[in-house]
């Protein structure tokens, strides 16, 4: 049986990987998308026919090994079948978000111009606004979707044990590195830093944080990089 292992690959190295991972994502045409690497940091270019194709191209970049960030610069161009009016986008996005079981629909307001859509608007947490996103994004006719929500709490952190709880949360999940993160929470907002070896890594210390009570803002300063062997 062939054995896995994490090696220090070099941009090319990354590129192919790259190449390989899009090939295996049912969901993108690997020929459509352009792949460079520099130090680590991947562009992507091309043209697809919708904009849930840019997303799933672009989280299949990000769980590469080594990857430490993404440039997604794929254009959405829709064929011929699959345009769609603003007026016509913006009630799919109503219905979109009204029958998402998580998305407060009442709070929130949306602005559609040429395919592209807005969001604005206040939720109580972040997992609400990335489901707003996410919701909207696999519509068809949809061009691009940029974020105007921000996250209002209805509770106040508790600051003296909140960091504690953070870490002990980070402890509890096997697909983070607990030990080399930094946690420190200032009011509403959690600063993280430290070192992990991958992006999804990364990311999924931020969805843990981002379920701690009274979490207005999460920066996260956390720096990835590989594992040498």
């Amino acid at each position: 049986m062939a054995s896995i292992s994490t090696i220090n690959r070099t941009d090319q190295d990354i590129q192919t990987a790259v190449l390989d991972e899009l090939d295996w994502e049912p969901r993108v045409q690997p020929h459509e998308i352009g792949v460079t690497v520099s130090e680590g940091v991947v562009t992507l270019t091309g043209r697809v026919d919708s904009y849930a194709k840019k997303w799933a191209a672009e989280r299949a970049t990000h769980r590469v090994n080594q990857v430490r960030a993404v440039a997604n610069d794929i254009a959405v161009r829709l064929v011929t079948g699959a345009e769609r009016t603003d007026p016509e986008i913006a009630t799919a996005v109503e219905h979109a978000l009204l029958w998402h079981a998580f998305v407060p629909v009442e709070e929130l307001d949306v602005t559609v111009s040429q395919g592209w859509v807005t969001l604005h608007g206040e939720v109580e947490w972040e997992y609400q606004r990335r489901a707003a996103e996410q919701a909207v994004g696999g519509l068809t006719g949809v061009r691009g979707v940029s974020s105007g929500i921000t996250v209002r709490p209805a509770v106040r952190p508790d600051g003296g044990a909140l960091a504690q709880r953070i870490v002990d949360a980070l402890a509890r999940n096997r697909a983070t590195a607990a030990e080399q993160v930094t946690v420190r929470v200032h009011g509403d907002t959690v600063l993280l830093g430290g070192l992990v070896h991958s992006m999804p890594e990364r990311a999924e210390v931020e969805r843990v944080v981002w379920s701690a009570p009274g979490i207005r803002e999460v920066q996260n300063h956390i720096a990835v990089a590989p594992v040498l062997r």
